[in-house]
């Protein structure tokens, strides 16, 4: 049993309690990194969106792009693609190239969050795990010694009270978390969406108009080598 001693602990929880500890370990690591990935996401994104929109209503397309390269949001891949596609592309595979660089940034948001989730919903049966363990571990003490007593049975009720307690929290831990976390994402997708659709609203607003094509000039040689009505018949008189 458990005394007070982090060592006796972990003695006392076996293998099991190891694993749950390394999964939360994970599950801390994943939190942290997904953390600094999202600190100020939405902030560098909105301020980089209103740079470029004001620098296209003025027509200064070249400032726009270098606002874009100067920018580390992630959204500048997305506007610098456009940039790349207006007036080489149809408007409707331009569309196409900015959503998809939209979904592909919003991919790479949601990087570690199906693992985070899994270590939420499979914490709690590791923990499961462990007790069954302790439990069996108990009764073969029992067998072994043919007696009973809290000496004999403690370490294996200890190491399934331990374990079962660990997976709980640590479960809980990784909930947390992945809830969290998509709450966040959500609101992230949803304000990239707008962010998308008002640059290539900017981009259609900011078009140069196409020049009206000029009427074609009349031959010169197609106007001497006419001749002029009449002109022929009387000839053809003079020469009868």
């Amino acid at each position: 049993m458990w005394n007070g001693d982090i060592l006796e602990l972990f003695k006392s929880g076996g293998f099991t309690l190891g694993f749950i500890v390394f999964l939360s370990l994970v599950a801390v690591t994943i939190a942290l990194e997904r953390a600094v990935s999202l600190w100020h996401f939405l902030d560098r994104a909105q301020e980089l969106g209103e740079t470029v929109g004001r620098c296209l209503r003025r027509g200064a397309w070249a400032e726009a792009r270098s606002a874009c390269e100067r920018s580390r949001s992630p959204v500048a891949d997305l506007f610098l693609l456009g940039f790349e596609h207006h007036g080489r592309s149809s408007d409707e595979r331009l569309k196409t190239a900015v959503e998809r660089e939209r979904q592909r940034i919003s991919l790479d948001l949601r990087r570690w969050m199906w693992l985070l989730g899994t270590i939420g919903a499979s914490s709690p049966f590791v923990g499961l795990l462990g007790t069954v363990w302790g439990t069996m571990r108990a009764l073969q003490e029992i067998g072994l010694q043919s007696k009973t007593g809290i000496e004999v049975v403690g370490p294996g009720i200890g190491e399934a009270l331990i374990t079962t307690a660990f997976g709980i929290l640590v479960g809980l831990e990784a909930i947390l978390f992945y809830n969290g976390f998509q709450s966040k994402l959500h609101r992230v997708a949803l304000e990239l969406k707008h962010l998308t659709d008002e640059f290539l609203e900017s981009l259609a607003d900011a078009a140069p108009a196409a020049p009206a094509p000029a009427p074609a000039p009349l031959a010169a040689e197609d106007t001497a080598a006419s001749p002029a009505p009449g002109l022929a018949p009387a000839a053809a008189s003079r020469e009868g």
